[in-house]
């Protein structure tokens, strides 16, 4: 465990010495800050039409501020992170074959899980920064409103779920090239593969239907958004992490068959 934690604090001070990472975090932060204050604008808005209205000022009240604010803020953060969480990860190991350091890292004292997972924890420990950081949204909407906390707890944990689950595939894809572009480009279409295929799951018929259903990402993290904790989400984003470390770690292992 020591090495993997060790790999792990090094990774995330060579993600936070690179000027990158404050741009995503940066860029994330803006996003997450214009959705939020828009979506809360339209929130007041509707809240204020109904109450202009005669008779509507029950209806007002029973407007839902996780509905309207979180519900659709943490969708718009988890299409964000499929276009910064790769700009994270695309380094992890690309950087380390362009460098000349991955045959060194490799012959070092640790196992191929080790290396893997140690990285995998340096880049989790930041997207979990990035993911904390919005709490702050839901801390504002906890002082000045009335929204369910159960719900809200739900779905901060759907996203970072998520978000750690775009870190797994991000690694997956850094671990196939040395050309972060190409890193970072492979990642980003792996993940919004999954975050559309559960689109065409109502034409596709049965039992396609259920199995598209099934991998998409989007059916999965909205379940938790809608405060929904199901046994069969929590497995599988932790099926998708580990099945994603475990293609990292045969790709990594592969270099030793050529």
């Amino acid at each position: 465990m020591r090495n993997v934690l060790t790999i792990a604090g090094r990774e995330l001070r060579s993600i936070f010495a690179s000027p990158i990472a404050y741009v995503v975090l940066t860029g994330f932060l803006l996003l997450g800050g214009w959705f939020f204050f828009n979506l809360l604008a339209r929130f007041n808005l509707l809240v204020s039409m109904y109450s202009n209205f005669q008779g509507n000022a029950e209806a007002a009240q029973r407007l839902n501020v996780n509905e309207f604010v979180l519900g659709p803020l943490l969708h718009n953060l988890s299409v964000v992170l499929i276009i910064l969480v790769p700009m994270i990860t695309m380094r992890s190991f690309a950087e380390e074959k362009r460098a000349g350091t991955y045959e060194l890292l490799l012959t070092s004292p640790v196992s191929i899980w080790e290396i893997v997972l140690g990285k995998f924890l340096g880049a989790a420990g930041f997207v979990s920064v990035m993911v904390a950081l919005t709490l702050v949204y839901g801390a504002i909407l906890a002082a000045y409103g009335n929204p369910e906390v159960g719900i809200m707890a739900s779905g901060y944990l759907g996203l970072w779920l998520l978000a750690l689950t775009f870190v797994a595939i991000g690694l997956f894809a850094s671990s196939l090239t040395e050309n972060q572009i190409i890193a970072a480009v492979t990642g980003l279409v792996l993940m919004m593969l999954f975050f559309v295929v559960g689109w065409a799951a109502d034409t596709a018929g049965e039992p396609l239907g259920a199995i598209l259903r099934y991998l998409s990402i989007t059916d999965h993290s909205s379940d938790l958004i809608r405060g929904v904790v199901d046994t069969k989400t929590l497995v599988y984003f932790a099926s998708m992490i580990v099945g994603w470390m475990f293609l990292t770690q045969r790709s990594v292992e592969s270099i030793r068959w050529r």
